[in-house]
């Protein structure tokens, strides 16, 4: 698509809703000269700029998707060249830095000069650990000063809100952030390592020659901290926190900075930026016994301002007179209360809300973590996407809310806890809000794995309530991108919240989230969600729920070799299987097979592939019986029993295409195949697996074209044919590659070397 399409689309839009450049600028906040450029075809904006736009122009759902797709495919015109697709990521996390930023001067002046210029090299890494207490203005500091020198450090920057004080009480792990930083550096998901040790190395090593800026937000303490520092002389880190880490200065000589209150000059520059210089004039004694009021703390008068501006004929004595007569004026201001807040101010603003905003902002506590989406957000509070969309806009506006540079909307912690108070005050139904989100999850975990998976996915055993926002899934990369944005979301949904109620919802969601996960070889958090999920099913007692999580924690655990572990996840099942349903038993099993064939125990994994079968047939599902009869033959040919392989794989073949199981044909033709190529029977081999890899292909099935590529070039191998060997070896390099797999490197040694290791196998047996 031309760049001029978005352009045009953009001005059109501008046009039906009747505004000017200045117009659309003043009602987006985004400026004249920037809207021009778009629309002129000279740049792209970032997805949160996008939202200001659509939301500004009032655009409806569809409307919304077209104008996003456009603006997609003009960023990403045509498929990178090599040299871009191996150049480094840049990544830019930063959040904005406030128009309004006022004052620190003195702090800044002190630390302008750490990171040095391009070209300099800092004798020791430069860090910074900006202290003090709570809405002091540690972030704005931060992200302000980091914007000032980024020009600096042309490799990028990563932000994280590590969440050191959340009331929730969990901060969040390092091992988590270091996995968020290696993919905004590239790693692939499938390559990122499970623990914070492994993954602090790797994190080291790809900053150990860039220049980049490391901003750690709201940090718990010390050993929080630690394996997220860069170790790098050439990168800045700056670090914010309500505790004073003086463990880090003292052992990583990282500089202390302690952000103390805005002077009262400082108080009121910031009051006069936000709700205009001639209003503080007019009323100079009102004003400053505003900031007084406020304890000159930046947070509280950002708040007031906010709701000064909102109410341009309301007087700033009489403002000042409501805050004095408030009952808990800014109580419980210190860092040593992980509660601390400025209760008055948010009652203030949250009272000027008109109802529906009043009501959604009570809501926004459900939401488990800090960011979040504007359709989960929807539904806890059960509004329309529409309405929701709006009330976000006014709590945006109230300074109630945030937004990242992703769009996605950020709630401070203190905020959180005041729509808590506030929730249970106005006896909001709780429950019900969390079955709305937990349903908003579920539901469209299921559509979007639906829209990715070539098999037959059920829906759910039960209706979504109603208020949940389910969406469309027009294909496999929509599905994908909703889980991407909802994966903090689905993590936290299950780490969080105690009510026996949602154990249920709770268990079934990681149970959905599966494909998603498995596919991408995000083995850790697989392996985090099972967790949490058994004990779900173990507190309920409840046998099928252990044995399907148990059986998926299992087979996690068994992809990553941690074998001992893997057992006695298979003991929870074998111990419970006499009281499944024949359907589930039979499920179980299957699962156990898959994992006794990781661990290469191929004489269990077809007694456990037998068993199931024959509880299969007595359900007479033909796609079910078929399935499974590719996983015993697959069995029975790594036993050597090549002839009974290939006739009970040759029985399910008919049984998959009457079914259209593509997946499970294509599986079955490999098996045949690889029996094929160890009877001697070369050629045919060949013939089953390019039929296999052309089924592979249709499926856009990048994992198993990889697979059945291996056993190709060995069966061209055996036939003397070393070129068309080594090619598909390289071929598969490329396609495990692409999905950041660990045997990638692998396949491209096979295919430098033209040898193949002596016992090695592999088959996705469906």
């Amino acid at each position: 698509m031309e760049q001029a399409t978005f352009g045009a689309l953009l001005r059109a839009a501008r046009g039906r809703a009747r505004l000017t450049l200045d117009g659309l600028a003043g009602a987006s906040g985004v400026s004249v000269r920037a809207i021009g450029d778009m629309e002129r075809g000279r740049s792209v904006p970032r997805h949160g700029t996008l939202d200001e736009l659509m939301d500004a122009l009032a655009l409806d759902e569809d409307e919304r998707r077209t104008l996003t797709a456009a603006a997609r495919r003009t960023a990403d015109p045509a498929p990178a060249t090599t040299t871009a697709a191996t150049a480094h990521p840049v990544p830019r996390q930063l959040p904005p830095a406030l128009r309004t930023f006022r004052g620190r001067d003195d702090v800044l002046a002190r630390v302008r000069h750490l990171g040095g210029g391009p070209g300099d090299r800092a004798e020791h890494p430069p860090v910074v650990a900006v202290g003090g207490m709570a809405g002091v203005g540690k972030t704005s500091l931060a992200v302000h000063w980091a914007h000032m020198v980024a020009d600096r450090f042309p490799d990028g920057q990563l932000y994280v809100n590590l969440r050191g004080f959340d009331p929730s009480g969990t901060g969040l792990d390092p091992a988590e952030a270091l996995g968020g930083f290696l993919r905004a550096l590239g790693v692939p998901g499938a390559s990122i390592p499970d623990g914070a040790e492994e993954r602090a190395a790797v994190f080291r090593e790809l900053l150990a020659d860039r220049r980049m800026i490391v901003l750690l937000d709201n940090a718990r303490d010390s050993q929080q901290v630690r394996p997220l520092l860069p170790r790098s002389r050439d990168c800045l880190t700056v670090i914010t926190s309500r505790n004073h880490l003086t463990g880090l200065a003292t052992t990583d000589e990282v500089r202390l900075v302690d952000l103390g209150l805005w002077t009262a000059e400082e108080s009121l520059d910031a009051l006069a930026a936000r709700i205009g210089p001639e209003r503080v004039a007019a009323e100079p004694a009102g004003a400053a016994e505003l900031v007084e009021l406020c304890g000159r703390l930046p947070l509280a008068v950002a708040i007031v301002a906010a709701q000064l501006a909102a109410e341009p004929a309301l007087a700033l004595r009489v403002a000042a007179g409501e805050l004095t007569g408030a009952r808990s004026r800014l109580d419980a201001l210190t860092t040593d209360d992980p509660h601390s807040d400025v209760r008055a101010v948010f009652s203030w603003s949250y009272r000027a809300l008109d109802p529906a905003a009043a009501r959604l902002f009570r809501h926004l506590t459900v939401l488990p973590g800090p960011v979040f989406s504007a359709e989960a957000a929807a539904s806890a509070a059960g509004e329309p996407m529409a309405t929701a969309r709006r009330l976000l806009r006014s709590l945006v506006a109230a300074s109630l809310l945030s937004r990242d540079a992703d769009g996605c909307f950020v709630l401070h912690d203190l905020v959180r806890e005041h729509a808590g108070d506030l929730l249970d005050q106005e006896r909001d139904d709780r429950y019900a809000a969390e079955i709305r989100l937990l349903d908003y999850l579920r539901h469209n975990a299921r559509a979007a794995v639906r829209a990715s998976e070539t098999r037959p996915i059920h829906e759910l055993d039960h209706a979504p309530a109603p208020g949940t926002v389910l969406l469309p899934f027009d294909g496999r990369e929509q599905g994908r991108a909703w889980f991407q944005r909802e994966e903090r979301t689905i993590l936290a949904a299950l780490r969080t919240g105690d009510d026996p109620r949602l154990l249920h919802y709770r268990m079934g969601l990681a149970h959905d989230c599966i494909p998603h996960f498995s596919a991408r070889g995000q083995w850790a958090d697989e392996i985090a969600m099972q967790r949490l999920a058994l004990e779900a099913a173990l507190l309920l007692d409840d046998p099928e729920g252990i044995c399907r999580t148990a059986a998926a924690l299992a087979r996690a655990l068994a992809e990553t070799g941690r074998s001992e572990e893997a057992d006695r996840a298979v003991g929870h099942v074998e111990r419970r299987l006499h009281l499944l349903p024949p359907l589930a038993q039979a499920d179980a099993q299957r699962s156990l097979g898959w994992v006794r064939g990781r661990q290469r125990r191929h004489g269990e994994a077809l007694g456990h592939a037998r068993t199931a079968l024959a509880i299969y047939r007595t359900l007479a599902d033909d796609n079910l019986i078929a399935r499974e009869l590719n996983a015993v033959g697959w069995y029975l040919t790594l036993l050597g029993r090549h002839r009974e392989a290939i006739a009970t794989c040759r029985e399910a073949l008919p049984l998959l295409q009457e079914t259209g199981n593509r997946f499970s044909e294509a599986a079955t033709w490999d098996s045949i195949g690889y029996a094929l190529h160890h009877l001697g029977e070369l050629e045919e081999a060949v013939h089953h697996f390019r039929t296999s890899l052309g089924l592979y292909e249709e499926l856009l099935d990048g994992y198993n074209q990889a697979e059945v590529l291996d056993h190709l070039a060995g069966t061209q191998q055996a036939l003397g044919d070393a070129d068309a060997a080594r090619a598909s070896w390289l071929r598969a390099a490329d396609l495990l590659g692409a999905l950041g797999n660990s045997r990638a490197d692998e396949m491209r040694s096979r295919g430098l070397t033209g040898r193949e290791p002596a016992g090695s196998s592999a088959h996705a047996c469906d």
